[in-house]
């Protein structure tokens, strides 16, 4: 069922969602997008990435506009390269939360996104060869924090992924928030307040739009408060089932080009190349 009226402002996930299972943004894809700027339609991309892993992406998802990185937490303006708004977790927080964890939940070890790059300690194993990089601050997390932090990583190497997502919301309480975005045991931790939704909350609100004026695409967990707060909302047919009984509708997958066979039909766009 299409929304009563054409959204005004288009947010959509990016790793299984808008992108191909290869990382990559499709001729479709690009097409559409291209169609709804010269519509004047925004789109804004609302990831979990870090802005380091999306700097090969800009140009292709049109090179300008805002991006939302990190879960909420930072506001990046692509045209000119620069963050624009940064939600920052406060430093006593952060070694509150770390300590409350490596008690109730032994073995978890930490990572910092920070607006100056990536940090970590010495027991936090990445998976992505963009954190093994030789420049990567390391140290105890004591020394590591600051206030350009932006997200907290939680890892464990023993415990299954579901059941330590749930346990380390169960431990950290109300004074951050915990969500995840991958199939490995690793929680994503922000601010107090700060979700994808919270900030395309206020960017929409600075162009005198609604939720009832949103139309918003999701795969994971970390998308959930974003969809539940857009007017109209699209799960990814290949997302996870609790983003797919959340949303109002169901988009086919990734791979399928599902974000931009949506978009075509809600615009009424002819999803071509120019």
């Amino acid at each position: 069922m299409a929304p009563a009226r054409q959204p005004r402002l288009v947010a959509t996930d990016l790793d299984g969602t808008l992108l191909h299972s290869d990382g990559t943004v499709t001729a479709r894809t690009r097409a559409v997008l291209d169609e709804l700027d010269a519509a004047g339609v925004p789109v804004v991309f609302t990831t979990g990435r870090p802005i380091r892993w999306m700097e090969e992406l800009w140009d292709a998802v049109g090179g300008h506009g805002l991006a939302i990185c990190s879960n909420g937490g930072i506001v990046y303006d692509v045209a000119r390269r620069e963050v624009r708004t940064a939600r920052t977790i406060p430093a006593d927080v952060l070694v509150e939360v770390a300590a409350l964890l490596r008690r109730e939940v032994p073995g978890t070890v930490f990572a910092l996104e920070r607006t100056t790059g990536f940090a970590k300690e010495p027991g936090f194993l990445p998976r992505l060869a963009v954190n093994l990089t030789p420049d990567v601050d390391e140290g105890p997390l004591e020394e590591l924090v600051d206030d350009t932090v932006v997200k907290l990583l939680a890892r464990h190497e023993e415990h299954e992924p579901e059941p330590y997502w749930h346990r380390v919301a169960e431990v950290v309480g109300a004074q951050v928030v915990t969500t995840w975005s991958s199939v490995g045991t690793l929680v994503e931790i922000s601010a107090a307040g700060v979700t994808k939704a919270t900030t395309l909350a206020t960017i929409a609100a600075e162009m005198g739009l609604g939720p009832d004026e949103v139309v918003a695409f999701g795969d994971m967990p970390n998308d959930l408060a974003m969809l539940e707060w857009a007017g109209t909302s699209y799960a990814m047919a290949n997302g996870h089932p609790t983003v797919r009984e959340l949303a109002d509708h169901v988009a086919p997958a990734n791979d399928e080009d599902g974000v931009a066979a949506v978009l075509t039909d809600l615009f009424g766009l002819s999803g071509r190349s120019r």
